[in-house]
């Protein structure tokens, strides 16, 4: 018959449980060495605000009406900016600074809500809201409609090769070493970019600039930019893990030059982790959540193209790079939640950045369903299933040949082993403020004739 379990244990359990979510939820900054940016202010913020306020709102010519609402909208993203630096949570970095990372979520809530009034609105109503966004998008083409893909594919001239090398040629490797930079896997990274030019194929018949020549998408996507890109992301962790972190506060550094490195520091990592998704000795629930991660991977990856497409904007409008930026920026905490829910047996539940992030590629693809019915209804279902099976083959390929890898060393899968040095002594940090809050509570109870236990 098995023992139950103490309240202390009980007690300490969910303790231990509230201050690994808090590392990745709530992180905390360390030896603050300058206190007046990481102070509140929040007297201050709210002078300004009104004061800022006041000024828009009596200094401003608001005779034409659609100046007003796009200066009203403008305003109410930026005092919602300012309410999320002061109530929403840091996420798992500090670096530069929290604030700007409770920024980055307050976006993606922001991008959130208007994905939900976008479902509830008819395709006449998100037109005419386009338009007023940009009037030029009445005029927009598609550039399958312009453009001619996968053609004279048996013509390989160094010309033509050359050709490719353009401005989306050096987007697919900036953004697998940016991808590098947040997975730090290289199984992971490849089975992703393979699956990705798989994906185009099964789905080319619904995006016609999903089709290239056999030699642009196996030797320039894949193993050229993909693979450079990887190849750069992965050095750059590599560096960054052999890295002693030891931070010197700014007021203890007396020359001018090392003043001025200590500031451009503070925009690279505190620490680094280091990243081990694939584990021989991992449950299944592990190997499920990798394979969804692809999955959402994928799928966020499809609504850009499905965006554009339905919608009718290019790749070089703002609604295409800004959202792209935007998501780009909100993966790398995301990433980092939903790794520690899957590795740390002490986190039980994701990270609000990583929760707002799925809910955000699922509304997307919801927005991408309805407003696409007439394209989707071309859809080859056969295509779609052949599609899941490659993932799931991909997938399993990648997590057998890691596991099994001779040059692979593995640890015992414990909470500890996936934080770096300096989480675990934030973490023992987090623990020892507990016990002192705790223990100044029951002396304040027990002195002034509470009850004792």
């Amino acid at each position: 018959m098995a023992a139950s379990v103490g309240p202390r244990a009980q007690r300490k359990n969910n303790t231990n449980y509230t201050l690994h979510f808090r590392m990745i939820n709530e992180q905390q900054v360390e030896d603050i060495c300058i206190d007046f940016f990481y102070k509140p202010h929040t007297i201050t913020l709210l002078t300004v605000t009104v004061l800022s306020l006041m000024y828009f709102a009596f200094t401003r010519d608001d005779e034409h009406s659609d100046n007003n609402l796009r200066v009203g909208l403008l305003v109410v993203v930026s005092f919602f900016l300012v309410i999320s630096v002061l109530a929403f949570p840091n996420g798992p970095f500090t670096r530069p600074h929290p604030a700007i990372w409770r920024m980055v979520f307050g976006l993606s809530v922001l991008y959130f809500l208007f994905l939900v009034f976008l479902i509830f609105l008819n395709w006449e109503q998100v037109k005419t809201l386009m338009y007023w966004l940009d009037p030029n998008l009445r005029y927009a083409t598609r550039e399958a409609d312009i453009m001619e893909y996968a053609v004279n594919c048996t013509v390989i001239t160094w010309e033509r090769i050359l050709s490719h090398f353009d401005i989306f040629a050096f987007g697919h490797f900036a953004g697998w070493a940016m991808k590098a930079l947040l997975i730090r896997s290289y199984g992971l990274c490849w089975t992703i970019s393979i699956t990705w030019e798989l994906t185009e194929l099964f789905f080319m018949h619904l995006l016609p600039n999903f089709a290239e020549c056999w030699w642009d998408q196996v030797i320039l996507d894949i193993l050229l930019c993909n693979g450079g890109g990887i190849w750069l992301g992965m050095n750059v962790c590599h560096f960054l893990e052999m890295r002693t972190y030891r931070w010197a506060s700014i007021k203890e550094i007396h020359t001018t030059t090392g003043k001025i490195k200590r500031a451009v520091l503070q925009f690279t990592p505190a620490s680094w982790t280091y990243v081990r998704w694939f584990d021989p000795k991992s449950s299944f629930q592990r190997l499920a959540g990798i394979y969804l991660f692809m999955i959402l991977w994928q799928l966020t990856e499809l609504n850009t193209f499905f965006l554009k497409h339905i919608f009718v904007f290019q790749a070089s409008h703002p609604l295409s790079w800004c959202r792209i930026l935007l998501i780009g920026v909100i993966t790398a905490p995301t990433v980092r939640q939903y790794y520690a829910y899957l590795t740390d047996t002490q986190c039980k539940r994701v990270g609000t950045q990583c929760w707002v992030f799925g809910a955000i590629a699922f509304l997307e693809a919801l927005v991408c369903v309805k407003f696409g019915h007439d394209l989707f209804s071309k859809t080859q279902i056969r295509y779609v299933l052949l599609w899941l099976i490659c993932l799931v083959r991909n997938y399993v390929c990648a997590s057998v040949c890691v596991c099994v890898s001779p040059h692979v060393t593995f640890e015992k899968e414990t909470p500890t082993n996936e934080y770096s040095t300096s989480q675990k002594e934030s973490l023992r940090s987090l623990q020892s403020a507990k016990q002192r809050r705790t223990s100044g509570r029951n002396r304040f109870v027990n002195g002034n004739g509470g009850k004792k236990q």
